[in-house]
């Protein structure tokens, strides 16, 4: 018995309905209109589609793109950093509130002034301690400053760089060890990321060695490349990321060896209880060997000194 063809809703039969004739027919074929076609090159040539894509900005913008910006984040900085013949970089990290003393001090008067105006406003109050107690910490800009200036000076006599100073590029901290470098005449890195509170780089970094990323994990990715050291000063949230991913990158070999100095043993002892991590078995005995305490700027780089000069002798 023969099948009944399928009807849709509107009874037809399933066939394929022909295709809608044009319903204007030009007078002369188009093609031969001089004009209409000059106009038409004209809005090939324009067209974003006949651009090179290395060229197209909308198409490096879309989502289907990311993997070619994250290339482009990879190997713009290398490319450079090779360029500049720059061999082996010292990381510091550190907080962005940590500003030098004039700036903290403006900050307290500011925030003193504030509270004076509403006394009742405990919010206002709690910043003016917290304007005092950034100050106190002004002495680790000072540091950062220095301790860049001693790394600096004596490894860029070269044709080839070494220890040359890398920072995420902002201010606080940052801006201090870029300083530091800017102070003795010599090349700093900074690798700047744009953040709510961050809307560009320090004025003391190398031109040509600043770059702005948009992905943090290309970002880090390029501090720990050619590291040979990292140094962190006090920080808040950024800081300590930035601590524990090179932490436990050490900790699971996946990174060169390298000294890690916490400068600053009071703050990090209060902030972090390394002790107990042990203590609790969640990390090994050995791994509180991964870091080390530096109280100065010349004890920080003398244990960089020391820490290659063991390890050139193995």
């Amino acid at each position: 018995m023969a099948k009944k063809p399928k009807h849709d809703a509107a009874g037809n039969n399933g066939a394929k309905a022909p295709g809608k004739a044009c319903s204007i027919v030009p007078d002369t074929m188009l093609g031969d209109d001089v004009a209409l076609v000059a106009e038409n090159m004209e809005r090939i040539l324009g067209s974003p589609s006949y651009s090179l894509a290395q060229d197209d900005k909308l198409l490096l913008t879309q989502e289907e793109m990311r993997g070619v910006r994250m290339l482009l984040e990879l190997g713009k900085p290398e490319i450079a950093l090779q360029a500049d013949n720059i061999k082996s970089t010292v990381i510091v990290f550190g907080g962005t509130q940590i500003v030098d003393r004039s700036a903290a001090e403006r900050r307290i008067f500011e925030a003193r002034r504030a509270a004076q105006a509403a006394p009742a406003d405990e919010s206002l109050a709690r910043e003016v301690k917290r304007a005092e107690e950034l100050l106190s910490m002004c002495h680790y800009y000072d540091d950062a400053r220095t301790f860049a200036r001693i790394v600096s000076i004596d490894n860029q006599c070269e044709d080839e760089r070494d220890y040359v100073i890398v920072t995420g590029g902002g201010p606080g901290i940052m801006e201090a060890a870029n300083r530091g470098a800017f102070d003795v005449g010599c090349k700093s890195i900074g690798l700047n990321i744009k953040l709510p509170a961050e809307q560009q780089p320090n004025p003391f970094i190398t031109p040509e060695l600043c770059f702005q990323f948009k992905y943090f994990a290309l970002r880090k990715f390029h501090f720990i490349l050619r590291a040979a050291a990292v140094v962190l000063f006090p920080g808040g949230f950024g800081t300590l990321d930035e601590m524990f991913e090179t932490l436990t990158l050490r900790q699971t070999h996946r990174m060169q060896p390298v000294p890690i100095i916490l400068y600053g043993r009071d703050y990090w002892s209060k902030v972090i209880n390394f002790q107990a991590l042990a203590d609790s078995g969640v990390i090994a005995d050995h791994h509180l060997d991964l870091f080390s305490y530096a109280e100065t700027p010349e004890d920080a780089w003398q244990q960089i000194l020391d820490f290659h000069a063991k390890t050139q002798r193995r």
